[in-house]
């Protein structure tokens, strides 16, 4: 088993998933770009060039929540990750797609729109794109992340994990949008989720993928 990974990504998932069923596998590293775009080596693995990749038994897999349920349906034997009563099993799925239909989508909205008064954008831009972000934001992004990141904290006050009583491939899933919606608020804020990510990083499998991976570290 191989999987590409490249430092401070979304690739990070399957990296603590694969220690967590503690799964032999080679791990190929890729280094951002000064853009901070995967280099364009990724593209010889995969047409997207993005990461991670999994290659396993002659598969070649993309995209984090594709490889999750992938690892959890052909090596997670004892459904350890996969809960199996109705509501659990329902909010497992709902999370597994929420994660990157709708929050990770609202984080990467935040970080363009939040940048464009700097490099790549050419500097004669960047005065008007600084006031076009600024807009966009005050109008309609601020208050659209405001109500995801209620919900998820609501979520979170009610449960322990984010499907039933026990961690699941939703929690892999889901940290990586989360650690991006906390890094762009007050340390005191969302106390429910911040116990649930601190729950996340005590574990074995967490700490060992970002000693192996190197740490996830999402900026404002």
């Amino acid at each position: 088993m191989k999987l590409h990974h490249l430092t401070n990504s979304r690739s990070h998932r399957i990296l603590w998933m694969l220690e967590e069923l503690g799964l032999p596998y080679e791990l190929v590293r890729y280094q951002r770009e000064s853009t901070l775009l995967a280099p364009d080596a990724l593209k010889r693995v995969h047409p997207l060039g993005s990461s991670p990749v999994l290659e396993d038994n002659g598969l070649v897999l993309a995209e984090s929540g594709a490889i999750l349920e992938y690892l959890q349906e052909t090596y997670d034997v004892q459904n350890q990750f996969k809960p199996s009563a109705a509501q659990s099993r329902a909010d497992y799925r709902f999370w597994l797609h929420y994660a990157e239909s709708s929050l990770m989508p609202l984080m990467v909205m935040k970080t363009v729109f939040g940048n464009l008064d700097r490099p790549p954008v050419p500097e004669m831009f960047r005065k008007i794109g600084a006031m076009f972000g600024e807009a966009v934001q005050k109008t309609w992004l601020n208050r659209r992340i405001d109500t995801h990141v209620n919900f998820v904290e609501q979520h979170l006050e009610a449960h322990e994990w984010f499907a039933g009583d026990a961690i699941s491939c939703a929690d892999f899933q889901m940290s990586f949008p989360v650690i991006a919606m906390l890094a762009r608020r007050a340390p005191e804020d969302l106390p429910h989720t911040r116990r649930w990510l601190s729950a996340v990083e005590s574990r074995a499998a967490w700490q060992k993928a970002i000693e192996v991976g190197g740490p996830l570290t999402l900026s404002t």
